[in-house]
């Protein structure tokens, strides 16, 4: 079938396909690097997981108490923190922020580095050098098609919009996927990680809290940095209460599989939960029905925890719901099949790549529908890995796939396996991978005819370093 769509007479050096934790970030990096850049996001702003899923706060990464995600994860902190939107904490942890902040202070570094975001608009395919219906899948992984241009849909109908080179941030793989790039998706029975739909409790009375999960064994010490959790059987002091929730028909038995929540700064007396853990079947955000009724299950699920938190949380008893999340919090769907494919062996052994282009030392976290310890979670262990001062690498190479030429996927559907992605996933890691690949689609579009395997890694990491970097 052939798709009936105009062509814009505008091109663009550098088209990124999703404007969220890696999309923004490689969107204002190539944008400051030189080159005409378009943002093409669905949702109405920036950020997509720190923003439209509300995960916050951002997940330490650090080797020997120092931060590994440096450069433009540093101006963004240092933005949030200046409007009252980002906050350090007594322990010097400097990664709690506001998400509704968080969209402005995106959008502003963007638009003043002179890049473009076109807003409500979705993906449709891509259209492949040498024809419409020839893509990578026709040739072998030693041969690369390009992609021309992008098809979106907005409220201007079917349009094709043409760049150099293109940079795959949906998150999914989306324009990897439909441009024949292989691709891996779950583990090895094909389960994904599972999916939650966060929200928030406003006009909570934080002190009182604060003093009752005190009471309770879960120490604080600022009402203003709250941080309490529940898992059942990891002996957390609000199992009594979450096991008295279920046998009063107030929770169901899933809803303690995964509670926690955390204070926002900027929104006093609010609480922003990071649950509730959508139901075991659908776990697939790749599959728009099961996306769909994560949303409902999420919804149902947090009329349960609210009244829960009401019922049983001291401070809480004229809470409400400030926030639903308009995007359910998806950790894995899709991971390309790159040119490398970290794994978990490159991670306890703390492996280096001369193409490195990111640190990490955040643990293994997987979340699993099948319950059960999750791998690697705690720091504990004889593999190098498990060293204060410890770090593995994250290689160019696996932002870029095979088969198509001038594409590159940053974020969490780098090239990795199951287990490795869950570890390089955090919002963090997708800053930095997605700094290095608006600064090489840049490049590729300006010196290579968008070719980023000719992109110089070499000088792709000093460029990196002196903008603050650590690679």
């Amino acid at each position: 079938m052939t798709l009936a769509y105009q062509t814009l007479e505008r091109t663009w050096d550098v088209i990124v396909a999703g404007g969220g934790t890696a999309g923004a970030m490689a969107g204002i990096a190539a944008a400051r690097a030189g080159a005409s850049v378009l943002i093409v996001e669905a949702q109405g702003s920036l950020g997509g997981t720190g923003t439209n899923a509300w995960v916050t706060p951002l997940m330490r990464n650090v080797s020997g108490g120092q931060n590994l995600n440096r450069g433009l994860t540093d101006e963004l902190k240092r933005r949030l923190h200046s409007r009252g939107d980002g906050a350090t904490d007594p322990h010097g942890n400097d990664n709690w922020f506001n998400p509704e902040g968080l969209k402005f202070v995106l959008e502003q570094m963007l638009l003043e580095a002179g890049g473009e975001v076109l807003y409500h608009t979705h993906v449709v395919k891509p259209l492949m050098a040498g024809g419409e219906g020839q893509t990578a899948a026709n040739h072998d992984q030693q041969t690369t098609t390009h992609i021309q241009a992008l098809i979106v849909h907005n409220k201007g109908g079917l349009q094709s919009l043409r760049a150099s080179t293109f940079i795959d941030a949906t998150g999914d793989a989306d324009v990897a996927a439909l441009a024949g790039v292989p691709f891996h998706a779950g583990d090895e029975d094909g389960l994904h990680q599972a999916m939650s739909l966060r929200f928030t409790l406003a006009g909570v009375d934080a002190p009182r809290l604060m003093a009752f999960l005190q009471e309770h064994g879960q120490a604080q010490e600022n009402p203003a940095f709250l941080h309490f959790w529940m898992v059942w059987g990891r002996k957390s002091s609000l199992e009594p209460l979450f096991r008295q929730a279920v046998q009063g028909s107030v929770l169901l038995e899933r809803d303690g599989d995964y509670f926690q929540a955390f204070s926002v700064p900027g929104r006093p007396g609010e609480l922003s939960f990071n649950c509730p853990r959508i139901r075991a079947d659908l776990n697939d955000g790749a599959d728009p029905w099961q996306l769909s009724a994560a949303q409902t299950d999420g919804r149902a699920a947090i009329e349960r925890l609210t009244a829960f938190c009401r019922q049983f949380l001291p401070g809480c008893e004229a809470a409400f719901v400030g926030v639903v999340a308009p995007m359910v919090g998806v950790r894995e769907t899709r991971r390309i099949v790159g040119e490398y494919t970290l794994s978990v062996e490159d991670i306890l052994d703390c492996r280096k790549f001369p193409d490195s282009i990111c640190r990490n030392h955040y643990p293994v976290d997987i979340h699993s529908v099948k319950g059960g310890a999750k791998l690697l979670h705690e720091r504990d262990g004889e593999a190098a890995y498990f060293a204060r001062d410890a770090y593995h690498e994250l290689p160019f190479r696996c932002l870029v796939p095979q088969g198509v030429g001038n594409l590159l996927v940053p974020g969490r559907a780098a090239s990795s396996t199951f287990e490795a992605q869950s570890s390089i996933r955090v919002q963090q890691n997708c800053h930095t991978m997605g700094e290095a690949a608006g600064i090489a689609a840049a490049w590729a579009a300006k010196n290579h005819a968008g070719n980023v395997r000719a992109v110089d890694v070499s000088a792709l990491q000093a460029e990196m370093r002196r903008l603050g970097g650590l690679v």
